[in-house]
């Protein structure tokens, strides 16, 4: 995906819509709204692969949480502390985003909210709604929620066969979801027309405020990452790990750097194993520990979908009770530990969330074409979060420093 291109596709988009906005010229006005449909085709071209990309990489990602199981403690132990780092993340990135929405213009939606079904279900209609009647048909509705639900559980059901019937089944799920990521990625290589055909029709709506209120949501997304690290990562590190702040962030610097030049906790890996010996960690624990945590550890991802909806939510004027609240919990801690090494990928797996709290997707090609900078530091994030489970876990363990 070429960033600079859909950043001057984004800077046309931005630049076409601010001139309709502010001059009112109605061929201006109609020239906006005639590149909408490229936007369209953008976003239904990203929404014919989510679905199936989302429902293979989760399967996959929790049968190989199930073989967890044969490694006994230690693999126990690192997925714990995958899960107790999301679900702050996911809080984290709700309440500074909220917070900051304090800082951001009044903008027109740029769908009226009388037109979106943001009606949420009582607490019981939405449990019983979440084990899905007909996998397929909530599929092409589009409810990934509840799709999510049956891949997680067919998942686990399938840890339970014998080992080569898994392997075929898991092989497979695999295969299909590196050929949809393929396709994923030459979708978005068609970005910058996609992102100027959304940028320029929702500007020319919205006005210039919209990039004041982009901005703060830069902010809020870079604060709130910070705040990770120092209330959540790095306590843990200290209470639990036993290494003091300072050297673990001078221990880290190198993992850190590469992961936010990056922007791939994969990429990073050959880093996190040297630094994580520098540190002292067990060679036996963290050539367990940073693997598993560069494929399903991402905090920080789940810190910039969370914060992401609560903007979405509050630009397309859908209120959040605390049902569509939990709801969007849940969708996104399921999504963001299985984030596909795409680019961009944290914004592609929202779909599910958005769906549940009834925020249009288009949202996300605004989003999409700002990402390069919340991009570096929730992946610089989630790689201090990679080190931070290996610290942790080693000591926690009983077979690391001593």
């Amino acid at each position: 995906m070429n960033t600079r291109a859909i950043l001057v596709g984004l800077g046309l988009g931005l630049g076409l819509g601010v001139a309709a906005s502010a001059t009112g010229s109605p061929s201006l006005l109609r020239a906006a709204e005639a590149v909408e449909p490229l936007g369209q085709v953008f976003l239904r071209a990203i929404q014919m692969v989510v679905i199936p990309l989302v429902a293979a990489v989760v399967f996959v990602g929790v049968a190989r949480i199930g073989n967890l199981r044969k490694l006994g403690r230690l693999g126990g132990l690192s997925v714990g502390f995958f899960w107790v780092t999301t679900l702050p993340a996911i809080l984290i990135g709700m309440g500074v985003m909220t917070l900051a929405l304090t800082f951001t213009a009044p903008v027109p939606p740029p769908t009226q909210v009388a037109d979106l079904d943001t009606q949420a279900p009582g607490m019981v209609d939405f449990l019983v709604n979440l084990v899905p009647r007909n996998p397929v048909q909530v599929a092409a509705d589009g409810s990934l929620l509840s799709l999510l639900i049956f891949v997680v559980l067919l998942a686990a059901a399938t840890t339970t066969l014998p080992a080569d019937r898994q392997e075929k089944l898991t092989s497979l799920a695999e295969t299909l979801g590196d050929a949809l990521i393929k396709l994923m990625t030459w979708i978005l290589w068609t970005a910058p027309v996609g992102v100027f055909g959304l940028a320029a029709p929702v500007i020319a709506q919205t006005g210039v405020a919209m990039l004041q209120n982009l901005a703060v949501f830069i902010v809020a997304v870079v604060v709130g990452l910070f705040i990770l690290k120092g209330l959540v990562l790095l306590p843990l590190v200290r209470v639990l790990g036993g290494v003091r702040p300072g050297r673990f962030i001078r221990g880290t610097v190198g993992s850190y750097t590469v992961g936010f030049t990056t922007t791939t906790s994969v990429g990073t890996l050959p880093m996190m194993l040297q630094e994580a010996e520098k540190l002292g960690l067990s060679k036996r624990n963290f050539t367990l520990v940073l693997p598993l945590a560069a494929s399903i550890n991402r905090p920080g991802s789940a810190l910039f979908q969370s914060a992401s909806l609560v903007f979405l939510a509050a630009m397309y004027g859908v209120p959040l009770d605390a049902g569509l609240v939990a709801a969007a919990v849940l969708a996104i801690f399921l999504a963001a530990m299985t984030v596909a090494p795409v680019p961009s990928a944290s914004i592609v797996s929202m779909v599910p969330a958005l769906d549940v709290v009834g925020v249009p997707v288009a949202g996300l090609g605004i989003l999409l074409g700002i990402d390069r900078v919340p991009d570096v530091f929730r992946s610089a994030a989630n790689v201090f979060g990679h080190m931070s489970a290996a610290t942790t876990v080693d000591a926690m363990s009983g077979k690391g420093r001593g």
